[in-house]
Protein backbone atom coordinates (compact mmCIF):
# COMPACT_ATOMS: atom_id res chain seq x y z
CA UNK A 1 0.00 0.00 0.00
CA UNK A 2 1.29 3.36 -0.98
CA UNK A 3 2.26 5.11 2.31
CA UNK A 4 1.91 8.53 0.46
CA UNK A 5 -1.74 8.01 -0.11
CA UNK A 6 -2.59 6.70 3.17
CA UNK A 7 -1.19 9.60 4.96
CA UNK A 8 -2.71 12.11 1.74
CA UNK A 9 -6.67 9.94 3.18
CA UNK A 10 -6.15 10.75 6.66
CA UNK A 11 -5.02 14.51 5.84
CA UNK A 12 -8.12 15.13 4.20
CA UNK A 13 -10.24 13.32 6.90
CA UNK A 14 -8.61 15.64 9.56
CA UNK A 15 -9.28 18.61 7.77
CA UNK A 16 -13.17 17.34 6.95
CA UNK A 17 -13.41 16.75 10.68
CA UNK A 18 -12.30 19.96 11.44
CA UNK A 19 -14.40 21.88 8.62
CA UNK A 20 -17.37 19.78 9.90
CA UNK A 21 -17.16 20.56 13.35
CA UNK A 22 -16.91 24.46 11.99
CA UNK A 23 -20.14 23.98 10.63
CA UNK A 24 -21.72 22.24 13.23
CA UNK A 25 -20.70 24.97 15.54
CA UNK A 26 -22.31 27.62 12.82
CA UNK A 27 -25.83 25.67 12.73
CA UNK A 28 -25.54 25.79 16.46
CA UNK A 29 -25.21 29.46 16.49
CA UNK A 30 -27.47 29.64 13.97
CA UNK A 31 -30.20 27.92 16.18
CA UNK A 32 -29.85 30.02 18.58
CA UNK A 33 -30.43 33.17 17.22
CA UNK A 34 -33.65 31.51 15.60
CA UNK A 35 -34.94 31.00 19.25
CA UNK A 36 -34.26 34.31 20.75
CA UNK A 37 -36.07 35.80 17.58
CA UNK A 38 -39.03 33.51 18.22
CA UNK A 39 -38.63 34.94 21.73
CA UNK A 40 -38.10 38.58 20.71
CA UNK A 41 -41.31 37.98 18.78
CA UNK A 42 -43.84 36.33 21.43
CA UNK A 43 -42.64 39.07 23.93
CA UNK A 44 -43.05 42.13 21.24
CA UNK A 45 -46.07 41.19 19.38
CA UNK A 46 -48.31 38.66 21.33
CA UNK A 47 -51.58 40.06 20.51
CA UNK A 48 -51.01 39.85 16.52
CA UNK A 49 -50.78 36.12 16.85
CA UNK A 50 -53.92 35.50 19.14
CA UNK A 51 -57.15 37.83 20.04
CA UNK A 52 -55.44 38.47 23.48
CA UNK A 53 -58.47 40.08 25.39
CA UNK A 54 -60.88 37.15 24.03
CA UNK A 55 -58.60 34.70 25.61
CA UNK A 56 -57.71 36.53 28.98
CA UNK A 57 -61.85 36.36 29.20
CA UNK A 58 -62.05 32.85 28.46
CA UNK A 59 -59.17 31.90 30.80
CA UNK A 60 -61.13 34.23 33.78
CA UNK A 61 -64.73 32.66 32.66
CA UNK A 62 -63.63 28.80 31.96
CA UNK A 63 -60.52 28.63 34.08
CA UNK A 64 -58.72 25.38 33.20
CA UNK A 65 -59.76 22.29 31.45
CA UNK A 66 -58.33 18.81 31.47
CA UNK A 67 -59.16 15.10 30.15
CA UNK A 68 -56.59 12.55 30.18
CA UNK A 69 -56.17 8.94 28.70
CA UNK A 70 -54.73 6.14 30.54
CA UNK A 71 -55.57 4.67 34.03
CA UNK A 72 -51.88 5.24 36.01
CA UNK A 73 -49.64 7.85 35.48
CA UNK A 74 -47.45 5.59 33.93
CA UNK A 75 -49.75 5.68 30.93
CA UNK A 76 -51.16 8.73 31.25
CA UNK A 77 -51.76 11.46 28.41
CA UNK A 78 -53.24 14.77 29.11
CA UNK A 79 -54.75 17.30 26.94
CA UNK A 80 -55.49 20.82 28.65
CA UNK A 81 -57.44 24.23 27.89
CA UNK A 82 -56.38 27.09 29.54
CA UNK A 83 -52.92 25.35 31.26
CA UNK A 84 -50.60 28.51 33.20
CA UNK A 85 -47.17 27.82 33.95
CA UNK A 86 -45.47 30.79 36.68
CA UNK A 87 -41.84 31.24 35.30
CA UNK A 88 -41.04 32.67 38.89
CA UNK A 89 -42.68 29.41 40.92
CA UNK A 90 -41.81 27.05 38.02
CA UNK A 91 -44.83 25.45 38.12
CA UNK A 92 -47.54 24.77 36.04
CA UNK A 93 -50.91 26.20 37.08
CA UNK A 94 -54.65 24.99 37.22
CA UNK A 95 -57.10 27.72 37.37
CA UNK A 96 -60.48 26.93 38.86
CA UNK A 97 -63.72 28.06 37.52
CA UNK A 98 -67.24 27.03 37.49
CA UNK A 99 -66.57 25.65 33.75
CA UNK A 100 -63.45 23.88 34.93
CA UNK A 101 -63.06 20.08 34.22
CA UNK A 102 -60.63 17.76 35.75
CA UNK A 103 -60.67 14.18 34.14
CA UNK A 104 -59.82 12.13 36.08
CA UNK A 105 -60.47 13.51 39.62
CA UNK A 106 -58.10 12.22 41.44
CA UNK A 107 -58.15 14.27 44.45
CA UNK A 108 -54.85 13.58 46.80
CA UNK A 109 -54.11 10.15 44.83
CA UNK A 110 -52.90 13.04 42.27
CA UNK A 111 -49.81 12.90 44.20
CA UNK A 112 -49.35 9.37 44.48
CA UNK A 113 -46.37 9.73 42.93
CA UNK A 114 -47.48 12.29 40.23
CA UNK A 115 -50.79 12.83 38.02
CA UNK A 116 -48.39 11.47 34.76
CA UNK A 117 -45.06 10.86 33.42
CA UNK A 118 -43.29 13.78 31.18
CA UNK A 119 -41.27 11.18 29.80
CA UNK A 120 -41.43 8.26 28.19
CA UNK A 121 -39.15 6.61 30.75
CA UNK A 122 -41.31 4.69 33.24
CA UNK A 123 -42.53 6.18 36.64
CA UNK A 124 -38.68 7.65 36.90
CA UNK A 125 -38.76 10.48 39.78
CA UNK A 126 -37.30 13.12 38.20
CA UNK A 127 -39.68 13.04 35.50
CA UNK A 128 -42.93 13.45 36.76
CA UNK A 129 -45.90 16.16 36.05
CA UNK A 130 -48.12 17.88 38.35
CA UNK A 131 -49.71 21.61 38.80
CA UNK A 132 -50.83 23.90 41.73
CA UNK A 133 -54.70 24.84 41.82
CA UNK A 134 -55.72 28.56 42.19
CA UNK A 135 -58.80 30.22 41.39
CA UNK A 136 -59.40 31.66 38.01
CA UNK A 137 -59.43 34.79 40.10
CA UNK A 138 -56.02 34.52 41.13
CA UNK A 139 -54.91 35.78 37.61
CA UNK A 140 -55.98 39.67 38.50
CA UNK A 141 -52.83 39.64 41.27
CA UNK A 142 -50.52 37.74 38.52
CA UNK A 143 -48.31 39.25 35.95
CA UNK A 144 -50.03 39.64 32.53
CA UNK A 145 -50.30 35.95 30.50
CA UNK A 146 -48.84 35.69 27.63
CA UNK A 147 -50.49 33.45 24.73
CA UNK A 148 -48.81 30.80 23.55
CA UNK A 149 -51.08 30.59 19.82
CA UNK A 150 -49.84 27.23 18.83
CA UNK A 151 -51.11 23.83 19.85
CA UNK A 152 -48.01 22.75 22.81
CA UNK A 153 -46.83 19.00 23.24
CA UNK A 154 -45.44 19.57 26.69
CA UNK A 155 -42.79 16.99 27.97
CA UNK A 156 -39.28 16.07 28.85
CA UNK A 157 -36.23 14.76 27.25
CA UNK A 158 -34.82 11.95 29.08
CA UNK A 159 -31.15 12.19 28.10
CA UNK A 160 -30.69 14.48 24.88
CA UNK A 161 -26.64 14.04 25.42
CA UNK A 162 -26.95 10.42 24.31
CA UNK A 163 -28.44 9.20 20.78
CA UNK A 164 -30.07 6.32 21.88
CA UNK A 165 -32.00 8.08 24.79
CA UNK A 166 -32.40 10.50 22.11
CA UNK A 167 -34.18 7.94 19.41
CA UNK A 168 -35.90 5.55 22.04
CA UNK A 169 -36.79 7.89 24.88
CA UNK A 170 -38.03 11.34 22.96
CA UNK A 171 -38.38 11.06 19.01
CA UNK A 172 -40.13 8.20 18.65
CA UNK A 173 -42.11 8.41 21.26
CA UNK A 174 -43.02 12.06 20.40
CA UNK A 175 -43.74 11.23 16.56
CA UNK A 176 -46.29 9.01 17.84
CA UNK A 177 -48.13 10.86 20.21
CA UNK A 178 -48.40 13.66 17.32
CA UNK A 179 -50.28 11.04 15.71
CA UNK A 180 -52.10 9.46 17.91
CA UNK A 181 -54.22 12.60 19.21
CA UNK A 182 -55.75 14.32 15.95
CA UNK A 183 -55.56 17.84 17.82
CA UNK A 184 -51.88 17.81 17.48
CA UNK A 185 -51.32 18.18 14.57
CA UNK A 186 -47.93 18.12 12.56
CA UNK A 187 -47.24 21.70 13.60
CA UNK A 188 -47.67 21.50 16.63
CA UNK A 189 -45.17 23.36 19.49
CA UNK A 190 -42.58 21.28 21.06
CA UNK A 191 -41.95 22.52 24.65
CA UNK A 192 -39.41 20.78 26.70
CA UNK A 193 -39.55 21.34 30.71
CA UNK A 194 -36.61 19.20 31.97
CA UNK A 195 -34.19 21.66 32.33
CA UNK A 196 -31.61 20.95 29.70
CA UNK A 197 -30.10 23.46 27.17
CA UNK A 198 -31.04 22.56 23.12
CA UNK A 199 -27.70 20.35 23.15
CA UNK A 200 -25.40 19.32 20.34
CA UNK A 201 -28.76 17.24 18.51
CA UNK A 202 -31.47 19.72 18.88
CA UNK A 203 -31.39 19.89 15.17
CA UNK A 204 -32.79 16.36 15.91
CA UNK A 205 -36.03 17.32 17.46
CA UNK A 206 -36.42 20.29 15.04
CA UNK A 207 -37.38 17.81 12.14
CA UNK A 208 -40.60 16.63 14.08
CA UNK A 209 -42.20 20.15 13.21
CA UNK A 210 -42.05 23.24 11.48
CA UNK A 211 -41.94 25.15 15.25
CA UNK A 212 -38.99 25.52 16.96
CA UNK A 213 -39.38 23.76 19.95
CA UNK A 214 -38.36 25.56 23.27
CA UNK A 215 -36.37 24.63 26.53
CA UNK A 216 -37.32 25.80 30.12
CA UNK A 217 -34.80 28.32 29.97
CA UNK A 218 -35.74 30.17 26.83
CA UNK A 219 -39.45 30.58 28.59
CA UNK A 220 -38.20 32.83 31.24
CA UNK A 221 -37.54 35.37 28.26
CA UNK A 222 -41.12 35.25 26.80
CA UNK A 223 -42.62 36.55 30.01
CA UNK A 224 -43.50 35.68 33.79
CA UNK A 225 -46.81 34.28 32.78
CA UNK A 226 -47.31 31.84 30.46
CA UNK A 227 -50.95 30.28 29.14
CA UNK A 228 -51.32 27.53 26.65
CA UNK A 229 -55.26 27.54 25.11
CA UNK A 230 -54.47 24.06 24.27
CA UNK A 231 -51.36 21.98 25.28
CA UNK A 232 -51.10 17.95 25.35
CA UNK A 233 -48.58 16.94 28.04
CA UNK A 234 -46.50 13.66 28.72
CA UNK A 235 -45.96 11.07 26.11
CA UNK A 236 -46.96 7.45 24.77
CA UNK A 237 -45.08 4.73 26.10
CA UNK A 238 -46.12 2.08 23.06
CA UNK A 239 -43.02 2.27 20.99
CA UNK A 240 -40.80 2.14 23.35
CA UNK A 241 -38.73 -1.73 23.85
CA UNK A 242 -36.43 -1.22 26.76
CA UNK A 243 -35.92 -0.18 30.19
CA UNK A 244 -32.92 1.17 31.88
CA UNK A 245 -32.13 -0.91 35.19
CA UNK A 246 -33.45 1.33 37.74
CA UNK A 247 -35.61 -0.61 39.76
CA UNK A 248 -34.22 -4.13 38.19
CA UNK A 249 -31.36 -4.54 36.12
CA UNK A 250 -31.34 -3.30 32.20
CA UNK A 251 -33.49 -5.07 29.48
CA UNK A 252 -35.96 -5.81 26.92
CA UNK A 253 -39.84 -4.13 28.40
CA UNK A 254 -41.60 -7.26 30.22
CA UNK A 255 -44.52 -6.17 27.30
CA UNK A 256 -43.62 -4.65 24.00
CA UNK A 257 -46.02 -3.33 21.88
CA UNK A 258 -43.83 -2.14 18.79
CA UNK A 259 -43.03 -3.58 16.05
CA UNK A 260 -40.10 -3.01 12.98
CA UNK A 261 -43.02 -1.92 10.52
CA UNK A 262 -43.57 0.95 13.18
CA UNK A 263 -39.81 1.68 13.05
CA UNK A 264 -39.88 1.71 9.69
CA UNK A 265 -42.71 4.23 9.04
CA UNK A 266 -40.32 6.38 11.81
CA UNK A 267 -37.39 6.23 10.05
CA UNK A 268 -38.51 6.92 6.77
CA UNK A 269 -40.39 10.14 7.97
CA UNK A 270 -37.05 10.99 9.05
CA UNK A 271 -34.92 10.01 6.51
CA UNK A 272 -37.33 12.45 4.03
CA UNK A 273 -36.57 15.21 6.55
CA UNK A 274 -33.07 14.31 6.07
CA UNK A 275 -33.40 14.52 2.65
CA UNK A 276 -32.02 10.72 2.51
CA UNK A 277 -33.44 8.04 0.40
CA UNK A 278 -32.23 4.28 0.84
CA UNK A 279 -31.43 1.93 -2.15
CA UNK A 280 -32.34 -1.43 -0.52
CA UNK A 281 -28.96 -2.39 0.71
CA UNK A 282 -26.81 -1.18 -2.20
CA UNK A 283 -24.00 1.86 -2.19
CA UNK A 284 -24.44 4.87 -5.19
CA UNK A 285 -23.17 2.36 -7.61
CA UNK A 286 -25.21 0.00 -6.56
CA UNK A 287 -22.57 -2.01 -4.48
CA UNK A 288 -23.02 -3.75 -1.30
CA UNK A 289 -20.97 -2.39 1.76
CA UNK A 290 -20.04 -2.50 5.27
CA UNK A 291 -20.40 0.29 7.75
CA UNK A 292 -17.62 0.23 10.85
CA UNK A 293 -18.42 2.74 13.19
CA UNK A 294 -15.68 4.88 14.96
CA UNK A 295 -15.49 6.23 18.16
CA UNK A 296 -13.00 8.80 19.00
CA UNK A 297 -12.47 9.60 22.58
CA UNK A 298 -13.10 5.76 24.34
CA UNK A 299 -14.05 2.10 23.96
CA UNK A 300 -11.88 2.38 20.60
CA UNK A 301 -11.07 -0.77 18.30
CA UNK A 302 -7.04 -0.67 18.83
CA UNK A 303 -6.95 -2.40 15.14
CA UNK A 304 -9.27 -0.70 13.86
CA UNK A 305 -7.70 -0.26 9.66
CA UNK A 306 -7.01 -4.35 10.48
CA UNK A 307 -10.54 -5.32 11.01
CA UNK A 308 -11.53 -3.48 7.75
CA UNK A 309 -9.18 -5.39 5.87
CA UNK A 310 -10.65 -8.59 7.15
CA UNK A 311 -14.40 -7.49 6.57
CA UNK A 312 -13.88 -7.00 3.09
CA UNK A 313 -11.62 -9.71 2.71
CA UNK A 314 -14.00 -11.70 4.13
CA UNK A 315 -17.15 -10.63 2.56
CA UNK A 316 -15.95 -9.77 -0.43
CA UNK A 317 -17.30 -6.16 -0.61
CA UNK A 318 -16.14 -2.27 -0.02
CA UNK A 319 -16.08 -1.22 4.06
CA UNK A 320 -16.27 1.77 5.04
CA UNK A 321 -16.06 4.10 8.37
CA UNK A 322 -18.03 6.60 9.84
CA UNK A 323 -18.42 8.13 13.36
CA UNK A 324 -20.50 10.54 14.90
CA UNK A 325 -18.30 13.02 15.93
CA UNK A 326 -17.16 13.65 12.44
CA UNK A 327 -19.75 13.58 10.08
CA UNK A 328 -23.38 15.24 9.69
CA UNK A 329 -26.44 12.99 10.94
CA UNK A 330 -27.60 12.63 7.40
CA UNK A 331 -24.80 11.31 6.23
CA UNK A 332 -24.58 8.77 8.68
CA UNK A 333 -27.77 7.93 8.34
CA UNK A 334 -27.40 7.86 4.44
CA UNK A 335 -24.60 5.13 5.06
CA UNK A 336 -26.20 3.17 7.11
CA UNK A 337 -30.11 3.21 5.35
CA UNK A 338 -28.18 1.43 2.28
CA UNK A 339 -25.59 -0.81 4.21
CA UNK A 340 -25.30 -4.74 4.28
CA UNK A 341 -23.88 -4.88 7.64
CA UNK A 342 -23.33 -2.19 10.76
CA UNK A 343 -20.14 -3.34 12.90
CA UNK A 344 -19.47 -0.96 15.87
CA UNK A 345 -18.91 -1.44 19.54
CA UNK A 346 -21.43 -1.28 22.53
CA UNK A 347 -22.81 2.08 22.48
CA UNK A 348 -25.42 4.54 21.41
CA UNK A 349 -23.91 5.24 17.73
CA UNK A 350 -25.75 1.39 17.49
CA UNK A 351 -29.20 3.03 17.49
CA UNK A 352 -29.13 4.21 13.99
CA UNK A 353 -29.29 0.52 12.88
CA UNK A 354 -33.11 1.91 13.26
CA UNK A 355 -32.14 2.82 9.91
CA UNK A 356 -30.64 -0.33 8.17
CA UNK A 357 -32.33 -1.98 5.57
CA UNK A 358 -34.04 -5.14 5.99
CA UNK A 359 -32.27 -8.15 5.46
CA UNK A 360 -28.52 -6.10 6.92
CA UNK A 361 -26.81 -7.38 9.64
CA UNK A 362 -25.91 -5.76 12.77
CA UNK A 363 -22.83 -6.81 14.90
CA UNK A 364 -22.25 -5.45 18.55
CA UNK A 365 -19.04 -5.46 19.80
CA UNK A 366 -18.58 -5.68 23.45
CA UNK A 367 -15.18 -4.95 25.90
CA UNK A 368 -13.70 -7.66 28.09
CA UNK A 369 -15.80 -8.39 31.32
CA UNK A 370 -19.43 -6.96 29.45
CA UNK A 371 -21.49 -9.97 29.33
CA UNK A 372 -23.68 -9.22 25.70
CA UNK A 373 -26.42 -11.16 27.36
CA UNK A 374 -26.96 -8.05 29.94
CA UNK A 375 -26.85 -5.18 27.86
CA UNK A 376 -29.22 -5.81 24.82
CA UNK A 377 -31.09 -2.64 23.85
CA UNK A 378 -30.30 -3.11 20.19
CA UNK A 379 -30.20 -7.22 19.79
CA UNK A 380 -34.06 -6.44 21.36
CA UNK A 381 -34.58 -3.45 18.41
CA UNK A 382 -33.15 -6.14 15.52
CA UNK A 383 -35.37 -9.01 17.04
CA UNK A 384 -38.81 -6.75 17.00
CA UNK A 385 -41.44 -8.75 15.08
CA UNK A 386 -41.19 -7.14 11.06
CA UNK A 387 -37.89 -5.69 11.85
CA UNK A 388 -36.17 -8.50 9.83
CA UNK A 389 -32.63 -7.46 10.97
CA UNK A 390 -29.87 -10.35 11.51
CA UNK A 391 -27.83 -9.77 15.16
CA UNK A 392 -24.43 -10.84 15.95
CA UNK A 393 -23.02 -10.13 19.98
CA UNK A 394 -19.25 -10.24 20.01
CA UNK A 395 -17.30 -10.42 23.22
CA UNK A 396 -13.89 -10.02 23.77
CA UNK A 397 -12.48 -12.72 25.95
CA UNK A 398 -8.84 -12.23 26.23
CA UNK A 399 -7.73 -9.79 29.35
CA UNK A 400 -4.54 -9.17 27.51
CA UNK A 401 -6.21 -7.36 24.31
CA UNK A 402 -7.85 -4.68 26.34
CA UNK A 403 -6.89 -1.45 27.75
CA UNK A 404 -8.08 0.25 31.01
CA UNK A 405 -7.96 3.37 32.67
CA UNK A 406 -8.32 3.32 36.13
CA UNK A 407 -6.84 6.92 36.44
CA UNK A 408 -9.73 8.62 34.70
CA UNK A 409 -12.43 10.27 36.21
CA UNK A 410 -15.09 8.02 38.12
CA UNK A 411 -17.33 8.96 35.02
CA UNK A 412 -15.14 7.76 32.40
CA UNK A 413 -14.38 4.49 34.08
CA UNK A 414 -11.77 5.34 36.84
CA UNK A 415 -11.68 3.35 39.98
CA UNK A 416 -8.61 5.11 42.23
CA UNK A 417 -11.09 6.82 44.11
CA UNK A 418 -12.28 3.75 45.77
CA UNK A 419 -10.51 1.79 48.18
CA UNK A 420 -8.01 -0.53 47.71
CA UNK A 421 -9.46 -3.75 48.10
CA UNK A 422 -12.12 -3.07 46.01
CA UNK A 423 -10.05 -1.32 42.94
CA UNK A 424 -8.25 -5.12 43.76
CA UNK A 425 -11.60 -7.34 43.42
CA UNK A 426 -12.19 -5.19 40.25
CA UNK A 427 -9.32 -6.05 38.47
CA UNK A 428 -9.23 -9.59 38.89
CA UNK A 429 -13.34 -9.83 37.99
CA UNK A 430 -13.71 -11.27 34.68
CA UNK A 431 -17.79 -10.56 34.45
CA UNK A 432 -19.60 -7.57 35.37
CA UNK A 433 -22.49 -8.77 37.81
CA UNK A 434 -25.47 -7.95 36.96
CA UNK A 435 -27.13 -4.09 38.14
CA UNK A 436 -28.96 -1.44 38.28
CA UNK A 437 -28.14 2.21 37.03
CA UNK A 438 -26.10 4.13 36.31
CA UNK A 439 -23.42 4.54 38.53
CA UNK A 440 -22.36 1.30 39.17
CA UNK A 441 -18.38 1.64 39.19
CA UNK A 442 -17.35 -2.16 37.97
CA UNK A 443 -19.68 -1.40 35.03
CA UNK A 444 -18.29 1.92 34.09
CA UNK A 445 -14.88 0.35 34.94
CA UNK A 446 -15.39 -1.98 31.78
CA UNK A 447 -17.32 -0.29 29.53
CA UNK A 448 -14.31 2.41 28.99
CA UNK A 449 -11.98 -0.01 28.08
CA UNK A 450 -10.53 -0.15 24.49
CA UNK A 451 -10.46 -3.13 23.23
CA UNK A 452 -8.11 -4.86 20.20
CA UNK A 453 -10.41 -6.98 18.48
CA UNK A 454 -9.54 -11.10 17.90
CA UNK A 455 -10.36 -11.43 14.36
CA UNK A 456 -10.71 -14.66 14.13
CA UNK A 457 -12.99 -14.99 16.79
CA UNK A 458 -15.24 -12.21 15.21
CA UNK A 459 -15.34 -13.52 11.78
CA UNK A 460 -16.34 -16.64 12.87
CA UNK A 461 -19.19 -15.63 15.72
CA UNK A 462 -20.60 -13.45 12.44
CA UNK A 463 -20.87 -16.83 9.91
CA UNK A 464 -22.51 -18.90 12.55
CA UNK A 465 -25.31 -16.26 13.11
CA UNK A 466 -25.63 -14.69 9.24
CA UNK A 467 -27.77 -17.58 8.00
CA UNK A 468 -28.53 -16.66 4.54
CA UNK A 469 -25.46 -13.88 3.63
CA UNK A 470 -25.82 -10.48 3.05
CA UNK A 471 -28.17 -7.77 1.60
CA UNK A 472 -31.23 -7.54 1.16
CA UNK A 473 -31.94 -8.87 -2.08
CA UNK A 474 -30.31 -12.56 -0.70
CA UNK A 475 -33.31 -12.55 1.79
CA UNK A 476 -37.55 -13.05 1.27
CA UNK A 477 -39.41 -12.19 4.33
CA UNK A 478 -42.35 -14.45 4.88
CA UNK A 479 -45.70 -13.22 5.21
CA UNK A 480 -46.75 -11.74 8.83
CA UNK A 481 -50.40 -11.28 7.79
CA UNK A 482 -52.92 -12.88 10.70
CA UNK A 483 -55.51 -15.08 9.42
CA UNK A 484 -59.17 -14.10 10.18
CA UNK A 485 -62.35 -16.28 12.50
CA UNK A 486 -62.98 -19.62 10.01
CA UNK A 487 -66.23 -19.73 8.77
CA UNK A 488 -69.37 -21.33 8.76
CA UNK A 489 -67.94 -24.17 11.85
CA UNK A 490 -70.83 -26.99 12.71
CA UNK A 491 -70.75 -30.17 14.25
CA UNK A 492 -72.69 -33.52 14.31
CA UNK A 493 -72.87 -35.80 16.66
CA UNK A 494 -73.61 -39.79 16.80
CA UNK A 495 -74.16 -42.44 18.90
CA UNK A 496 -72.46 -45.62 18.77
CA UNK A 497 -73.60 -47.29 22.55
CA UNK A 498 -73.99 -47.06 25.77
CA UNK A 499 -70.44 -45.87 26.27
CA UNK A 500 -69.33 -44.85 22.64
CA UNK A 501 -70.38 -41.73 20.61
CA UNK A 502 -68.42 -39.30 17.91
CA UNK A 503 -68.64 -36.24 17.63
CA UNK A 504 -67.82 -34.68 13.88
CA UNK A 505 -66.63 -31.08 13.84
CA UNK A 506 -66.52 -29.49 10.34
CA UNK A 507 -65.38 -25.01 9.15
CA UNK A 508 -64.58 -23.07 6.43
CA UNK A 509 -61.42 -21.37 5.74
CA UNK A 510 -60.80 -17.98 6.76
CA UNK A 511 -61.98 -15.36 4.18
CA UNK A 512 -58.85 -13.39 4.08
CA UNK A 513 -56.92 -16.20 3.37
CA UNK A 514 -57.04 -16.07 -0.60
CA UNK A 515 -55.33 -12.88 -0.14
CA UNK A 516 -52.41 -13.87 1.43
CA UNK A 517 -49.80 -16.37 0.50
CA UNK A 518 -49.15 -18.51 3.32
CA UNK A 519 -46.81 -21.80 2.63
CA UNK A 520 -48.84 -23.55 6.11
CA UNK A 521 -52.16 -23.43 7.31
CA UNK A 522 -53.67 -25.62 10.21
CA UNK A 523 -55.99 -25.48 11.96
CA UNK A 524 -56.24 -25.52 16.00
CA UNK A 525 -59.50 -26.99 17.79
CA UNK A 526 -60.54 -26.91 21.64
CA UNK A 527 -63.31 -29.57 22.85
CA UNK A 528 -64.33 -29.20 26.20
CA UNK A 529 -66.87 -30.60 28.44
CA UNK A 530 -69.62 -28.71 29.80
CA UNK A 531 -69.33 -27.29 33.18
CA UNK A 532 -65.53 -28.78 32.90
CA UNK A 533 -62.37 -27.04 33.40
CA UNK A 534 -59.98 -28.45 30.89
CA UNK A 535 -60.11 -29.30 27.49
CA UNK A 536 -58.57 -31.45 24.93
CA UNK A 537 -56.51 -29.43 21.94
CA UNK A 538 -55.36 -30.59 18.98
CA UNK A 539 -53.81 -29.46 15.17
CA UNK A 540 -55.06 -30.53 11.98
CA UNK A 541 -54.24 -29.66 8.71
CA UNK A 542 -57.63 -30.29 7.07
CA UNK A 543 -60.91 -28.87 7.57
CA UNK A 544 -63.17 -31.39 8.77
CA UNK A 545 -62.33 -34.10 11.51
CA UNK A 546 -64.32 -36.89 13.33
CA UNK A 547 -63.82 -37.07 17.12
CA UNK A 548 -64.15 -40.08 18.97
CA UNK A 549 -61.53 -40.40 21.86
CA UNK A 550 -62.90 -39.27 24.73
CA UNK A 551 -65.66 -38.35 23.45
CA UNK A 552 -68.74 -39.79 25.57
CA UNK A 553 -72.46 -40.45 24.62
CA UNK A 554 -75.71 -37.96 26.07
CA UNK A 555 -73.13 -35.08 26.83
CA UNK A 556 -72.87 -31.31 25.90
CA UNK A 557 -69.35 -29.99 24.66
CA UNK A 558 -68.08 -26.84 23.17
CA UNK A 559 -66.00 -26.38 20.57
CA UNK A 560 -63.54 -23.54 19.82
CA UNK A 561 -61.48 -23.41 16.02
CA UNK A 562 -59.21 -20.87 14.85
CA UNK A 563 -56.54 -20.96 12.06
CA UNK A 564 -52.85 -20.82 12.33
CA UNK A 565 -50.72 -19.16 9.10
CA UNK A 566 -47.21 -20.42 9.19
CA UNK A 567 -46.80 -22.11 12.84
CA UNK A 568 -46.68 -19.29 14.64
CA UNK A 569 -49.61 -16.53 13.41
CA UNK A 570 -52.86 -17.48 15.45
CA UNK A 571 -56.14 -16.47 14.23
CA UNK A 572 -58.62 -15.08 16.38
CA UNK A 573 -61.33 -18.16 17.41
CA UNK A 574 -63.99 -17.88 15.52
CA UNK A 575 -67.70 -18.06 18.26
CA UNK A 576 -68.04 -21.12 20.30
CA UNK A 577 -69.94 -24.28 19.07
CA UNK A 578 -72.01 -26.27 21.47
CA UNK A 579 -72.73 -29.87 20.84
CA UNK A 580 -74.48 -32.45 22.13
CA UNK A 581 -74.39 -36.32 21.74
Amino acid sequence: MNIAAVFNALLVSILAAVLWKHVRLREHASTLEEELALSRQAREAPRETIDYQAALRSLLEEGTRMVCTGRTHTDRVCRFQGLCYSVEAEEFLFLHSNASVMLPSLGPRRFQPALLDLSSVEDHNTQYFNFVELPASALRALPPPLFVPEVALITNRFNPDNLMHIFHDDLLPIFYTMRQFPGLDREARLVFMEGWGPGLHFDLYRLLSPKVPLVREQLKSLGSLLCFPQAYVGLSKVTTWYQYGFVQPQGPKANILVSGNEIRQFTRFFAERLNVSGSEGRGPAGEEYIVLFSRTLNRLILNEAELLLALAQEFQMKTVTVSLEDYAFADVVRLVSNASMLVSMHGAQLITSLFLPRGAVVVELFPYAVNPDHYTPYKTLAGLPHMDLQYVAWQNTKQENTVTYPDRPWDQGGIVHLDRTEQERILQSREVPRHLCCRNPEWLFRIYQDTKVDIPSLLQAIRGAVKAGLGLGKHKWASSLYPSKVRGARCQASVQGATEARLSVSWQTPWNLKFVKVKEVKYEVWIQEQGENAYMPYILTHQNHTFAENIKPFTTYLVWIRCIFSKNLLGPFADVLVCST
